[in-house]
């Protein structure tokens, strides 16, 4: 069994072949991770939760984008794809190609088994590290659960948990409320024990 040694992509060498690829990545620390492709729920709860924001929005200064857009934290190097980002400022970009995004004031991310712990852990650690970034919001595709985390005047992060269909998801950065029905639109759920 041989072993082919890692090859260290500078920023722009990973941006280079980025831009050309007909897959995304992500980059982290000289290193390229291919993403993979979407659930059907996982597809429903973003394109629902982007549109419920979207259409709220449409008339201030705040835009909604997908997964489409690549988000740079500054801070650790991190380029990275949400499955929705918030910009509400000025736009401001990696460089004058203006893909790459350094300001955003809300993330969201939609969970799946594959990236529940990274999205949770060491992506949400390195994402309070974005000066601009005010909520983090981590929704699950197979389950009603919502998790908002707004970050505080101190610099903590309080989070709040939404779990039943009857419940709103209110941010506190921008003037937009979700119904998590709205959110889950045309999702079927797993039967799960006990529930």
């Amino acid at each position: 069994m041989s072993s082919v040694p890692n090859t260290y992509l500078t920023p722009q060498e990973y941006l280079a072949i980025e831009r050309k690829a007909e897959y995304r990545s992500e980059y982290y620390r000289g290193e390229m991770f291919a993403m993979a492709g979407a659930t059907w729920e996982h597809t429903l709860v973003k394109d629902n939760t982007a549109r419920e924001m979207g259409n709220q929005l449409k008339d201030g200064p705040c835009r909604v984008l997908t997964s489409d857009l690549r988000v740079k934290v500054d801070a650790t190097g991190l380029y990275t794809y949400p499955d929705i980002v918030v910009v509400c400022d000025k736009p401001i970009f990696e460089d004058d190609l203006f893909d790459t995004l350094k300001n955003p004031r809300a993330l969201i991310e939609v969970l799946s088994d594959s990236t529940e712990d990274y999205d949770r852990g060491t992506k949400f650690k390195m994402y309070r590290q974005i000066p601009s970034l005010q909520e983090y919001v981590l929704i699950a595709q197979d389950q009603p659960l919502v998790e908002r985390h707004v970050r505080q005047t101190n610099g903590d992060w309080l989070m709040t948990e939404l779990s039943d269909l009857s419940q709103t998801l209110e941010f506190a950065s921008m003037p937009v409320k979700i119904a998590l029905a709205e959110v889950y639109r045309g999702v079927e759920f797993p039967e799960i024990e006990g529930r």
